[in-house]
C-alpha cells in the first residue's frame, strides 16, 4: 500500500502546525519550486508554483483523507522552497529536479489523464515497438505524442506485423540464427506470431541479427517519414486480393492501410508543429526587481538561457550561443530521447496554455540581425 494511503503517517498534528507556521511566515508570493522531505532529509516530492505561499498553504486546507495533497503533507517532516524568476523557470526547474531526484511521490498515485500516446523503440537486443503513455525510459527513443491510444496501438501493431518485429516481453530470451550454439536442438518460438508470418522469430533463431536490425531500421524510417515502404506493401497485397476477388481479405488490408496512413499523417503534422518551436523567448522577471531572462529554444527543447543582455558585449556573447541554432539545417527530429520528449511536451503545453507568450518570442535569425 502506498504511504499516501496510510492514516498513520509520519507528520502528526504538531509537525503539521509547525510546517504551516513556517510556510505562513516565510514563503513569498512569488514563483518557485518546493520540496517535501522525509525524516532522513530525502526529497519525497517536488512541486512548482506561480505563487509559493498560496500553493503551499493549500496543502494544509486540502480535505483529509481523500485529497492526495492532504495525505502528502502528512508524509512530510520538512519543506523547503526556492524562488525563481518566473513561472516558466519554475516549470523547467521542477522537471529537472524530478528527473535528477526521482522523488517517489511524483510517481506514486500519479494519473496520466492526458490521453496521449507515444511509440517507443526499445534498445534491447531485438528492439520492439511499444505504445506507452509517457516517455520514462532514458534508454529508449520515442515518437509522438499522438492523440488516441487505440488508433496508435492499432497502427503500430500493423507496422510491427508487416516488418516482423517481436512484441513479447523484454524478459524473453533472444537467440539469433547467426549466434553460435552448443546444441543442435531446434528452439520453439515463444508465441504463434512467427507461424502466422507476423514475426521474424528472434526468440527461436529464425532470423539473423542483421536481418532483424534491418526491419527495425525500416520501422524507424517509416516513423521518421523517410520511407513509405510499408504502405506500398499493403497496397500491393490489397491489389492482389482484389484481382483474385478475395474481397473480404482486401477489406481487411484496406483497414490496415487506413491505420498506417493515419499514423504517417499524424507524424507529419507533429514534425510541422515542432518546427515552429524554434526561437529566442524573453520571459519577464515576476518580481520586477531583476532583469528578464531569455531562452534559446530549438525544436521545443531549451538549448541555452541567460539574463537578458543589455550591453553590446552581453548581446555578442549570447549571439554566439544562438548562431549555431540560427544556421542549423534540417527538419525537426522525429525521434527523441525520454528527456528530450519530456521537455518538448513541457514547452508545447506551456505555449498552448499561454498563447499570448508567443508575442515574446523572436526567430533566431531576426534576433541575430538585431544583435
Amino acid at each position: 500500500m502506498s504511504a499516501l494511503a496510510l492514516h498513520d503517517v509520519v507528520g502528526g498534528p504538531a509537525s503539521l502546525a509547525e510546517l504551516k507556521r513556517r510556510v505562513r511566515g516565510g514563503a513569498p508570493k512569488q514563483p518557485g519550486i518546493y520540496q517535501f522531505l522525509d525524516p532522513s532529509g530525502g526529497v519525497i516530492y517536488v512541486g512548482k508554483a506561480a505563487d509559493l505561499r498560496t500553493r503551499l498553504l493549500s496543502y494544509f486546507t486540502a480535505p483529509w483523507p481523500e485529497s492526495k495533497s492532504a495525505r502528502l503533507i502528512r508524509c512530510a517532516t520538512d519543506v523547503r522552497w526556492r524562488v525563481v524568476t518566473s513561472e516558466f523557470a519554475a516549470v523547467l526547474e521542477e522537471q529537472r529536479l524530478i528527473g535528477s531526484l526521482r522523488p517517489a511521490y511524483n510517481v506514486i498515485g500519479k494519473r496520466s489523464g492526458s490521453g496521449l500516446a507515444f511509440v517507443k523503440v526499445t534498445r534491447d537486443a531485438a528492439p520492439r515497438l511499444v505504445v506507452c503513455e509517457s516517455p520514462r525510459d532514458p534508454a529508449a527513443f520515442y515518437y509522438g505524442p499522438f492523440r488516441g491510444r487505440a488508433n496508435t496501438t492499432s497502427a503500430v501493431r500493423t507496422l510491427a506485423d508487416l516488418l516482423g518485429l517481436r512484441d513479447c516481453s523484454e524478459r524473453q530470451s533472444i537467440t539469433f540464427a547467426d549466434q553460435p550454439s552448443l546444441f543442435d536442438t531446434p528452439l520453439t518460438a515463444g508465441c504463434i506470431r512467427h507461424e502466422l508470418g507476423n514475426c521474424l522469430g528472434p526468440c527461436a533463431a529464425r532470423v539473423g541479427a542483421d536481418r532483424y536490425q534491418r526491419a527495425v531500421t525500416d520501422a524507424r524510417a517509416f516513423l521518421e517519414g523517410r520511407s513509405a515502404q510499408p504502405l506500398d506493401r499493403v497496397l500491393d497485397t490489397m491489389a492482389a486480393a482484389a484481382e483474385t476477388q478475395a474481397f473480404e481479405r482486401a477489406a481487411i488490408w484496406r483497414g490496415k492501410f487506413d491505420e498506417l496512413t493515419w499514423l504517417f499523417a499524424a507524424l507529419a503534422r507533429l514534425r510541422a508543429a515542432v518546427e515552429g518551436l524554434s526561437f529566442v523567448y524573453r520571459v519577464a522577471d515576476a518580481s520586477g526587481d531583476h532583469p528578464d531572462r531569455i531562452y534559446a529554444i530549438r525544436h521545443g527543447v531549451v538549448r541555452a538561457e541567460a539574463t537578458q543582455p543589455d550591453t553590446p558585449i552581453e548581446r555578442a556573447a549570447f549571439a554566439e550561443t544562438v548562431r549555431p541554432l540560427a544556421v542549423e539545417d534540417g527538419p525537426a527530429p522525429a525521434a527523441r530521447s525520454g528527456a528530450e520528449m519530456a521537455q518538448l511536451l513541457l514547452v508545447m503545453s506551456w505555449f498552448r496554455r499561454h498563447p499570448e507568450e508567443y508575442e515574446r518570442t523572436t526567430p533566431f535569425r531576426r534576433w541575430m540581425d538585431r544583435s
